[in-house]
Formats: C-alpha cells, sequence, structure tokens
C-alpha cells in the first residue's frame, strides 16, 4: 500500500499513523431520546513504531468511556471546528509498534441534532403507526454517529448488533446475520449484520421502522412501509436484469445480497448505494419504471465507488463520473445505443444549467476541486458527476469507442478493487492500459478538465437521433409570438417519451424565462400540472415560476415540502425566493416545515435563502 501522500482535508484521523481495520458495532436506537448509544470496537493497527495516540473524527457526540484492550485509556476532544465536528483524542495506554493491532472500545451517544440521523415521529411515517429513523452518512457524517477515522482513504469490514422495539425491523449496508429477543429487554430485539468487504465509513448505514419487503429477484428484496411496497416492486422489477448487465460490462458482484430500501420523502438524495442495500428516494416511484436509471446509477456504484473508492472528496468525480458512464452503458443495453447518447446529452444539458447556477469561474465547478475548509455537503453538485461522466465519453471517443473503452474500465476496476485512489493514480493507469495511444493521450487538456472551472475545454460528440424532436418542439415555443400560439397543440407530444419530456423542459430552462401567456398556453394544451413524474414536474414547475406566473407558486411551494430531494428542493425554494411576489412566503414556508426537513436538506435551503444565523 502507498503512503498515504494526501491529508484529507476533511477529516482529522491520520491514516498514515494507524488504521482502523474492523469495526465491531453494538448500539441501541433510542426514539424517546432521539439518540443512538452503545460502543464503537475497533481493531486498529499501528502503520509506525511507537504509537502512543490514536484521533477520531466526532461530531456532536458525547463519549463516555475508552479501553484499548480491555484497560481504559485517557481521552480528550480537540477544539470544535464548525463543520468538520471535534477530533477525539485517545491516548494509549502502552505503545504499539508498527503492524502490531489492538481493540480500541468507546463508549458513545449520538446527539438529537446528529447531522447523519433523521428521526420521524409516528405522524411523519406513512403508516402513522410507528417511528422511523434512517442515516446517511455521505460525505462526512458518520462521525456524527459514533467516533471513526471518518475520510474514505480508511475502509474497514464491520459487524453490527443493533437494539431496537420489536414490532420493527432494522436493515443496515450489510448481509443481514439473523435476530433474537433483547435479552436486557423484552420490549425489544437485536438484528445483527455482517459486512465482510472493506468499506470506507461513510458507507456504514442504518434503517430502523415498519417496513416490509418483496422479492424482486434471485438477491434482491425491496424494502419500504407497508403502503408503498407494491408499487416500489413494480417499478424496480428490472432490477435483476440491471445487475446482470452491470456484471458483464464489470466483472462479478462481489457484495452478496442486493436489496433496495424505498425512504420517507425527505430523503436528500436520489439514491445512496449503501452496499447491500442501495436507499432511494420514493420520487422515482412514476409508476411506469421511467426513473429507473437512478436504480442502475446505485447498482454501479457497486463498482465504482464502493470496490474503487476516492481517497479524499477532492477526488469525488471518480466516484460519481465512473458511475454515471456505467450507469449509461447498462441503459445502452437494455434501451438501445441512442438511449445512452441521448441520457449523454441530458447530462451536458445538465451540467450547463449547473454551472449557470453556480457561476463559471466558481472554484466549486472544477471537476478537482480544492476542499480546504469547505464542507464537501456546500461543494455538492452534478459536476463531478456531468463533468466527470463528460471526460470519460470523450475519451471513449478519443481513444476507439464503447468496447475499447469498456476494456479500460474494466481492467480500471480490477487494478483498484478495495483500494482508495487519486485522480492522479487513475491517470497513470488509463496511461499504462493505452501506453499504445499516449500520443493521443498527450492532446488532452489535462490541466483545463481537472483544475479549471466552468464548462470543459471540449465537448464529445452525439447522436441526435432522440433529442432532435425535443430542440426542434422547445424552439418552436422560444421563437413563437403571441399569433403562434394557437398553433401548438396536445398531439405536439404524443411521440414523445417521458425522457423526452424532461428533456425539452430543461432545454426551455436554459433560455431566459418565456413569456407568461406561453406558459399558460403549454399548460391549456399539455396540461403539465396533471403529471407527476417527479422529473417532469419539477422542471415544469421551475419554470412557471421564472415566467412569473403567480397561479404556480402554491403548486412550486407543495413540490418543495412534500418530498425533500434536494435536486428538486434547493432549486424550487431559489427560484421562489427570487420571484419578489412570494419571497416572503417562501421563507415563511421553509421555516415551518424546517423542523420536519432532514439535517443537510435544512443546512443548504437555509443557507440558500439566507436564513442560518
Amino acid at each position: 500500500m502507498r503512503a498515504m501522500a494526501e491529508q484529507d482535508p476533511c477529516s482529522f484521523a491520520s491514516p498514515s499513523c494507524c488504521l482502523t481495520r474492523h469495526l465491531y458495532l453494538r448500539c441501541r436506537a433510542d426514539f424517546g431520546a432521539q439518540a443512538l448509544r452503545g460502543t464503537a470496537a475497533f481493531t486498529v493497527r499501528a502503520e509506525r513504531d511507537a504509537l502512543r495516540c490514536l484521533v477520531l473524527d466526532t461530531k456532536d457526540l458525547q463519549v463516555f468511556k475508552v479501553t484499548v484492550n480491555g484497560q481504559d485509556a485517557k481521552f480528550a476532544f480537540g477544539e470544535k471546528h464548525s463543520f468538520k465536528g471535534t477530533p477525539l483524542e485517545i491516548t494509549l495506554p502502552c505503545e504499539l509498534r508498527r503492524g502490531q493491532e489492538a481493540i480500541v472500545e468507546i463508549s458513545f451517544e449520538s446527539s438529537p441534532k446528529s447531522s447523519a440521523l433523521q428521526w420521524f415521529t409516528p405522524e411523519q411515517t406513512s403508516g402513522k403507526k410507528h417511528p422511523f429513523l434512517f442515516s446517511q452518512c455521505q460525505a462526512t457524517h458518520c462521525r456524527a454517529i459514533f467516533p471513526c477515522q471518518d475520510t474514505p482513504a480508511v475502509k474497514l469490514t464491520y459487524y453490527a448488533e443493533v437494539s431496537v422495539p420489536k414490532e420493527l425491523v432494522a436493515l443496515m449496508s450489510a448481509n443481514r446475520d439473523g435476530e433474537m429477543p433483547d435479552p436486557e429487554d423484552c420490549s425489544r430485539k437485536i438484528y445483527r449484520f455482517s459486512q465482510n468487504v472493506p468499506i470506507p465509513c461513510y458507507l456504514v448505514a442504518l434503517v430502523v421502522g415498519a417496513l416490509e419487503s418483496r422479492k424482486i429477484g434471485p438477491r434482491t428484496l425491496v424494502w419500504a412501509e407497508k403502503e408503498l411496497v407494491d408499487k416500489s416492486a413494480y417499478e424496480f422489477a428490472e432490477t435483476e436484469a440491471m445487475l446482470k448487465t452491470a456484471e458483464d460490462l464489470a466483472g462479478p458482484y462481489v457484495w452478496g445480497q442486493y436489496d433496495l430500501l424505498v425512504l420517507p420523502p425527505s430523503f436528500p438524495y436520489g439514491g445512496m448505494e449503501n452496499p447491500c442495500l442501495t436507499f432511494v428516494t420514493p420520487t422515482l416511484l412514476a409508476g411506469d419504471r421511467s426513473l429507473s436509471n437512478v436504480i442502475a446509477h446505485e447498482i454501479s456504484h457497486s463498482w465504482t465507488g464502493n470496490l474503487v473508492t476516492n481517497k479524499t472528496w477532492e477526488h469525488f468525480w471518480l466516484n460519481e463520473g465512473h458511475t454515471v458512464y456505467l450507469e449509461r452503458r447498462i441503459g445502452g443495453r437494455l434501451f438501445g445505443e441512442q438511449f445512452r447518447h441521448f441520457k449523454a446529452l441530458g447530462g451536458w444539458r445538465e451540467l450547463q444549467n449547473t454551472i449557470n447556477t453556480l457561476g463559471d469561474e466558481n472554484p466549486v465547478t472544477n471537476l478537482v476541486p480544492n476542499l480546504k475548509e469547505v464542507d464537501p455537503d456546500d461543494a455538492y453538485s452534478s459536476v463531478p458527476y456531468e463533468k466527470g461522466f463528460a471526460l470519460l465519453f470523450y475519451l471513449e471517443q478519443l481513444l476507439g469507442g464503447p468496447d475499447v473503452f469498456m476494456g479500460f474500465l474494466k481492467a480500471y476496476i480490477q487494478e483498484f478493487a478495495y483500494k482508495s485512489i487519486a485522480t492522479e493514480d487513475w491517470k497513470k493507469f488509463l496511461y499504462s492500459y493505452f501506453k499504445d495511444k499516449v500520443d493521443i493521450l498527450d492532446k488532452v487538456d489535462w490541466n483545463s478538465w481537472f483544475y479549471a472551472p466552468g464548462m470543459p475545454p471540449a465537448k464529445p460528440t452525439y447522436d441526435m437521433t432522440l433529442a432532435n424532436a425535443c430542440v426542434a418542439l422547445s424552439q418552436r415555443w422560444i421563437k413563437a409570438k403571441e399569433s403562434d400560439l394557437g398553433s401548438f397543440s396536445s398531439a405536439d407530444l404524443k411521440e414523445m417519451s417521458s425522457h423526452q419530456l424532461i428533456e425539452f423542459l430543461a432545454l426551455l430552462l436554459l433560455e431566459g424565462p418565456l413569456p407568461l401567456s406561453h406558459v399558460q398556453r403549454m399548460q391549456q394544451v399539455y396540461d403539465f400540472n396533471a403529471i407527476y413524474n417527479s422529473e417532469i414536474r419539477f422542471r415544469w414547475l421551475r419554470l412557471c415560476i421564472k415566467s412569473r406566473w403567480e397561479e404556480a407558486i402554491p403548486l412550486a411551494l407543495k413540490m418543495a415540502t412534500d418530498q425533500g430531494r434536494m435536486k428538486f428542493t434547493r432549486p424550487l425554494f431559489r427560484d421562489l425566493y427570487n420571484f419578489d411576489k412570494c419571497r416572503d412566503l417562501a421563507v415563511k414556508t421553509f421555516l415551518e416545515h424546517r423542523a420536519s426537513m432532514h439535517p443537510v436538506t435544512s443546512m443548504l435551503v437555509g443557507k440558500d435563502l439566507q436564513q442560518n444565523q
């Protein structure tokens, strides 16, 4: 293993001194106190001689006791940092020599305001009878559950025992290893979990709730509250076909089970690739399987992200760019190469949109940003996904096409599986794999691709077959005068898929606002208000607010608060805030809903609306 050259700017841990290799977690979910309490026992290995001290990341945690090989150890908290939390400094009772292992056990309790956990009262769930809890650790929130080396440079295996009220089910990012009555409390049950593939801490995940499951494939259960489980089973029926395609492209699936969990609407992301148990937003439940590319994306992370991992969050594009590339290769296999190109072009537009919002000089639009003193949650955007994908798609076209490039990707996964790497490692491997094409690679403007803000220095070529209808219709609306509005009719959309409707609206959003009369006519002929596909509705409502259509205000506020996926909630609130007529109402609505929002969403929307003290 190479020495950890780069220090992770987002963590206090020093993996070059000491590595946590395995975690044995025992904890109890206390819904009354909204706290997780228990013990985290780490098997640690000294990476240098005369090791006397271990530093772990924590955030808003209480620590009651630390032992090393059963002996009490002194510990102290360092200085609190605004978003990184507080380092926990443990003094080892006797020094360790290089390569020596010890068991460090920490008794801890999380805070009700933990940024990693969202606790729901029964009233906030679909079933209304039982409470619910879920975690979201990416990027740097595992430290808000238990002390850990919270950097993706370090990987560990884990075993967990979780005590919960016996009417509830606990699931983790691991294989299920049975359950038993809690010997200390007959009203509770203990669930056991085992993760034998080493993972970074950000992939530790826990959910507790009144969950039911349906089998949808040989290695897949879908889990949800009773009210949504059958709808979810229908929506995600293509999972096994996607898994098989991914294995065919990327190599064997090493994680055993691949389950899906549908979370409450406040879940902040489209999906989270927790190993063995992908978390997804209920906004994917369109009823026609049209948003299943998110499942293809999370499946792809089983190779790029979870097996080959970014060493620090500055190299997040290694996780996301490759995963979007694989996701679109799966889509291409299942729905055709024109579909892959159509999705790729949609991604380029998404990138344009993001860079319009963030500004083309903004350093967070670098493919490899500098995150010194930057909260990764603040830097999060579509850039690592879509600029990363664009680079890979551009290289595919430069180096000989999809099959040639897939050969590289498969070799890359084999080379770096179970490791954490930086951009330089990726680039070195690319050059060694394509050693006969170094002259081509040397023509790539690497410096601009990696370290310049704004749009990339080169644009791949895209097959326009499926995009042409979207471009033509959007151009008709953009160029239409008042006297032309009569020429539009519902027949315009007859031949268009929901993917194409999304793209049509996305193209309109890249332009200046349409005249109010145009969006009103669009509602008259297309009745977009009646569509509940979240990706269509989101873009339609943004279009209306940008055109200052007051009738859309309550609909946009409702969508921004009925669900909490940040991809939808943040832009809707931002647009409403920028519409003078409803700025005060947007702020008022946010403040009313703030308490029931996910902690990260609440923090970021608060920043957007200038409400954070």
